[in-house]
C-alpha cells in the first residue's frame, strides 16, 4: 500500500494543528457556526442527530492491520467502543466530543490516515474494486490511479468550493464492482484498438434526489492524460455547474442540462487548451506509484489440496461459508475471504473495538497484515492461503464474523438512518433487524440465490437503495415512517435503476412486502434465473399486483417458508 513520505506526514500534521486552532476558536465564540461549519465539513466532521460524526478516509478501501488496531483504539477511547463501516469504503464514528476530534485527527496521522475531504464540496474519497490487485477477471490494478488521483485532488486549490460534493470510482475488472456509472466521474481501464490499456471514462452518474446513469464521454483515453482530462471535467463543471440550487448543483444535472454531446465539447476544448501546461502522467511515475502496490510474497501453493476437501465433506457449515463467503484468487492455492460485518442483530457495517482488534491479528496472521473494506459493507482478506481456510473461519465464528451470507437477502446495505443521522427521514436499523428475523433460515436464502437488498433512511441514498435489486427508501407522511420499495436496480457492468413498486409502505408492511416479491420470483423463476434476470424478464407489473392485492396479502399473512 501507499506509504506516507515527509512531504504527506507534514501536510497532515500541519492539517491537524490548522484545525485544532479551529475547533478552540469556534468553542471560544470567535468563529460563528457558519464559518466553522465549512471548516469542520473539509475534515469529515458533520453535526448528526445526536452528536458529532467523524468519517474517516480509507483510501481505495485499503487498510494496514496497525491502522485497524488504531481505528480499535480510536473507538475505545473516543467513541462508544464501535465504527461504522460505510458504502465508500470509509469509516465513521457516531459519539465523538468535538472538543476530542483533533486529537483523533492526530492519533489517525499517527498511522497515515486523516478525514481530508471526506465531506464538503470537494473531491471527496477515491473508490476503488475492494478484489484490486487479487481478483481474476482483472486486466490491471486500479489502485495506482487511484492514488495518483487522491494526491493530485487533496487540497487542489481551484477544486476547494465546487458547486457540490464530488465522487470518482475506478475499476480495472471486468465485473464492474466499484460501481463506476453510478459517480460523477467513473473510470474504467480498457484495451484499445492498438492493444494499449487506457481509461474508458464515464461522467454525470450519481443517485440521491436524482439518480442517474453516467454517460460515456470519452471511450479510451491514454494513461499519460488522466489527470489533464479530469481536470478539464472539473473545470467546466465547476465554471457552469448550479450554485443556486442545493439540489441541482451536482454535475449529472448540468450534464443532463446540456447533453452528453454539448458537455463533451466544452470538455475537449478546455482540455485542449490546459493539458500540455504540465499535467501529462508519465510512464516513470506510473511505475513509481505501481511500487506501492507489488503482491506480497506468495507461496507456490497447489489449487486443490486433500485437507480442504476433506474438511469441506465433513464440516457443512464450514463448507457453507467457504463457499458463499470466500472467492477466487488469481494466484493458485490462495481465497479471498469476506468478513461479513452483517451477523443477525446487529447494525450492517457495524464492528466493535475488539472485533477490530482481533480482526488486525488475523489480517497479520493470514494475510500479509492487509484488509479490505468493501462496498457492500462488509471487510474482506484478500490473501488467504486455502490450507488456512479452516482455523480463519474458526476464528471468525467465534468473533460473530462468520455469517455464511454474502451475497445473499440478509447481506444488506444499511445506512444508519433515523437513529443516528440528522438528515433521516425513517429509521433503517430496526427494518433491517426485522428482515433479517423474518429470513432467518440460511437454506432458504441459498435458494434465493444472489439478492441485493440496500436500504437508505432519506433520498441522499448513501444506502445505494436505488441500485438495489430490492431498494427501500424511509420518507416521512404525516410525521410517520413509510417505506417506498424499488425493483430491477444494479450497479454492475448493465447498470440500471430500480423501478418504484407502488404507494410507500407502513414499516409493520416492509417485510411482509419483502416476501411477497420473493414469493412472486420463486413462482416465476426459470431455471437457474436469478432474481435480477426474472424481474427483468416479466417486468414490474406482475410483481406490483400481487404485492397490492388484498386476497394475497391475506394469504402471505399466514407465514409458510418462501421454499413452501
Amino acid at each position: 500500500m501507499y506509504r506516507y513520505d515527509e512531504f504527506d506526514r507534514r501536510l497532515v500534521r500541519e492539517r491537524v494543528t490548522q484545525f485544532r486552532g479551529q475547533v478552540r476558536r469556534y468553542l471560544e465564540g470567535r468563529l460563528d457556526e457558519e464559518e466553522f461549519r465549512q471548516l469542520r465539513l473539509r475534515n469529515g466532521l458533520y453535526v448528526q442527530r445526536h452528536a458529532p460524526m467523524l468519517r474517516v478516509a480509507i483510501p481505495y478501501g485499503l487498510l494496514s492491520s496497525n491502522q485497524l488496531h488504531k481505528l480499535a483504539h480510536i473507538a475505545r477511547a473516543y467513541d462508544k467502543g464501535f465504527g461504522h463501516f460505510t458504502t465508500r469504503q470509509n469509516l465513521q464514528y457516531n459519539w465523538p466530543k468535538l472538543e476530542d476530534v483533533p486529537d483523533i485527527l492526530q492519533e489517525l496521522a499517527d498511522v497515515e490516515m486523516h478525514a481530508i475531504q471526506t465531506s464538503g464540496n470537494v473531491v471527496r474519497n477515491i473508490t476503488t474494486d475492494h478484489l484490486a490487485g487479487v481478483a481474476a477477471d482483472e486486466l490491471e490494478d486500479p489502485r495506482p490511479y487511484c492514488e495518483l488521483l487522491r494526491q493530485w485532488s487533496t487540497l487542489h486549490p481551484e477544486f476547494n468550493w465546487l458547486p457540490r460534493k464530488f465522487k470518482v470510482a475506478v475499476t480495472g475488472a471486468r465485473d464492474d464492482r466499484a460501481a463506476v456509472q453510478l459517480h460523477d466521474i467513473g473510470l474504467r481501464l480498457v484495451r484499445g484498438d492498438r492493444g494499449e490499456i487506457g481509461f474508458k471514462i464515464f461522467v454525470g452518474g450519481g443517485m440521491g434526489r436524482t439518480p442517474v446513469i453516467g454517460k460515456a464521454i470519452r471511450p479510451f483515453l491514454e494513461k499519460r492524460h488522466l489527470l489533464s482530462y479530469v481536470e478539464a471535467i472539473l473545470r467546466i463543471y465547476n465554471l457552469h455547474g448550479r450554485r443556486d440550487n442545493l439540489y441541482k448543483a451536482r454535475i449529472k444535472i448540468l450534464v443532463n442540462a446540456l447533453g452528453i454531446d454539448e458537455f463533451r465539447r466544452q470538455v475537449d476544448a478546455e482540455w485542449a487548451r490546459m493539458r500540455d501546461d504540465g499535467l501529462e502522467l508519465y510512464q516513470a511515475e506510473i511505475d513509481r506509484m505501481k511500487a506501492f502496490f507489488a503482491p506480497p510474497e506468495y507461496e507456490e501453493l497447489a489449487e486443490n489440496d486433500g485437507r480442504i476437501r476433506l474438511r469441506r465433506d465433513t464440516n457443512p457449515i464450514f463448507n457453507a461459508w467457504r463457499q458463499h463467503n470466500t472467492v477466487a484468487h488469481k494466484v493458485a492455492g490462495y481465497r479471498i475471504v469476506y468478513v461479513s460485518l452483517k451477523a443477525p442483530g446487529v447494525p450492517p457495517g457495524d464492528l466493535t473495538a475488539a472485533q477490530m482488534d482481533a480482526v488486525a491479528d488475523l489480517a497479520d496472521k493470514y494475510s500479509f497484515g492487509e484488509l479490505r473494506t468493501t462496498h457492500e459493507q462488509n471487510l474482506a482478506l484478500a490473501h488467504v492461503r486455502q490450507t488456512d481456510l479452516f482455523a480463519l473461519w474458526e476464528s471468525l465464528k467465534s468473533l460473530r464474523l462468520a455469517t455464511p451470507n454474502i451475497g445473499t437477502l440478509s447481506d444488506m446495505i444499511c445506512c444508519p438512518g433515523l437513529d443516528y443521522c440528522a438528515l433521516a427521514n425513517a429509521g433503517t436499523i430496526s427494518v433491517a433487524r426485522q428482515i433479517n428475523a423474518r429470513f432467518d433460515d440460511l437454506d432458504e436464502l441459498y435458494g434465493l440465490g444472489e439478492i441485493r437488498l440496500k436500504m437508505s433512511g432519506c433520498m441522499n441514498a448513501c444506502g445505494h437503495h436505488h441500485v438495489g435489486h430490492i431498494g427501500i427508501l424511509g420518507v416521512e407522511k404525516n410525521g410517520e415512517e413509510w417505506y417506498q420499495i424499488t425493483l430491477g436496480g444494479s450497479s454492475g457492468n448493465r447498470a440500471s435503476l430500480g423501478e418504484r413498486l407502488g404507494p410507500a409502505v407502513s414499516r409493520r408492511q416492509v417485510v411482509d412486502a419483502v416476501e411477497r416479491i420473493l414469493r412472486v420470483y420463486l413462482d416465476r423463476r426459470l431455471d437457474g434465473e436469478s432474481f435480477l434476470e426474472t424481474y427483468r424478464r416479466i417486468g414490474m407489473p406482475t410483481f406490483r399486483e400481487h404485492v397490492y392485492d388484498d386476497h394475497q396479502k391475506k394469504t402471505d399473512n399466514k407465514k409458510g417458508s418462501l421454499a413452501a
